[in-house]
Parts: structure tokens; C-alpha cells; sequence
């Protein structure tokens, strides 16, 4: 996802666990109806209106480390120009720039789902390591997760195998209408964490 190279710096999280119900809201009438982890589950789709410009966050990261962003003085920068990369950037790259997030909760388990059939599952009963995201991987490394309630918060620490750390928080809003994500992400190889909010409107079905 992003081809600067700056130092790694390591951020913890102390999270508390708590189990919930189960349950998939159709609708966000439904949903409105249920706890903090029935009115998560559902497919969202991104609100580019509301959200902060994904592109625009990476460079602010790359300033405050004190690197230098290329200007373009002709014509609009390309959409996305900072997705793509190594393959252990991936996680990075479906939290920020997938327009799709599909979630469903059998506790203690959450599974995400992103677009390309890209997974990532993880759990909230405490357990720091299990199952990772899409899988395990040829050289044997594997992106990990996992997550706890805090009131009607979802937060989520995730350890990309490049040996970064994304800080996630899951919030639902507007009557189970909305879903706001915050997102601190940074990469190993990034002086700077990169910092935004993403939010989605829910799907119907």
C-alpha cells in the first residue's frame, strides 16, 4: 500500500471484554431495535461525502513525518494512488480504501468482509492471537486480530505482517442507519501514523 520508508513505532491497547448477543438486522428499522452487536452486523457501503479523503490522510502522515508529498500542477491527483504495494500491506489497504465492509457476529466472533472476497476473522473473549485475515500465507506469516466492547464501541487492534498495528473503532449511528470507523493505521515502514474517519450508510438485504 505504501511505498515510503520510515521507522517503525509500536502502539499499544488495552482492551476490555465482553460477550454479546447474536443477531443479523436486515433493515436499519430492524437493527435499531437490537444491541451493539446485532445493530453492527450488515453490509455498509461507504459515504465518500462524509469521509476523510483516504489519499489526502496518507500524505498528511507522510508531511508529519517529514517527508515530502509530490504536487501534481496539472489536472486532478488519481483516485487510490497510494493502494497497492507488498502483499503485507493488504490489511491496510481494505480497512481505508474498500467502499464495501459486509460484518456478521456469532459470539465471541466477528467475521469482516471486504471486496475481492477478502476476510479477515477475529474474536473478543480475550484471545490475542487467532485467526487471521484471508488466511495464512507462503512464508508463513499471517495478519491477526482481535477486539472487545467498550459500551456500544467494537474496538479492534490488528497486527499486519509487515509488523505495523492498525487502532479501529466501530461505532453504530443514526438510529442503525450509519456506521462511523475511526482509523489509526501505521504501517511499519511510516514515521507517522495515518489518521481518519470512514462513514458508511447501511445496505439493505
Amino acid at each position: 500500500m505504501f511505498r515510503h520508508q520510515y521507522s517503525f513505532l509500536l502502539l499499544g491497547l488495552l482492551l476490555l471484554g465482553s460477550a454479546g448477543l447474536s443477531a443479523l438486522g436486515t433493515s436499519a428499522a430492524m437493527a435499531a431495535e437490537g444491541s451493539p452487536q446485532t445493530l453492527l452486523q450488515g453490509s455498509w457501503l461507504i459515504n465518500e461525502e462524509l469521509s476523510d479523503d483516504t489519499d489526502e490522510a496518507v500524505e498528511a502522515a507522510i508531511i508529519k513525518a517529514g517527508g515530502r508529498v509530490e504536487r501534481r500542477w496539472f489536472g486532478r491527483p488519481e483516485k487510490g494512488r497510494y493502494r497497492g504495494g507488498p502483499e503485507e500491506h493488504e490489511l491496510y489497504d481494505r480497512i481505508s480504501y474498500d467502499e464495501v465492509l459486509r460484518i456478521s457476529y456469532d459470539a465471541p466472533e466477528f467475521w469482516f468482509g471486504y471486496e475481492d472476497g477478502w476476510q479477515r476473522i477475529f474474536h473478543t473473549d480475550g484471545r490475542t492471537r487467532s485467526i487471521g485475515a484471508s488466511g495464512f500465507y507462503e512464508n508463513g506469516g499471517q495478519d491477526f486480530s482481535f477486539g472487545a466492547w467498550e459500551g456500544e464501541t467494537l474496538y479492534v487492534e490488528g497486527r499486519p505482517r509487515d509488523g505495523g498495528f492498525t487502532m479501529e473503532t466501530y461505532t453504530v449511528e443514526g438510529n442503525g442507519s450509519r456506521l462511523r470507523v475511526e482509523l489509526t493505521i501505521k504501517p511499519a515502514n511510516f514515521g507517522a501514523a495515518i489518521e481518519m474517519v470512514r462513514i458508511y450508510d447501511r445496505q439493505p438485504g
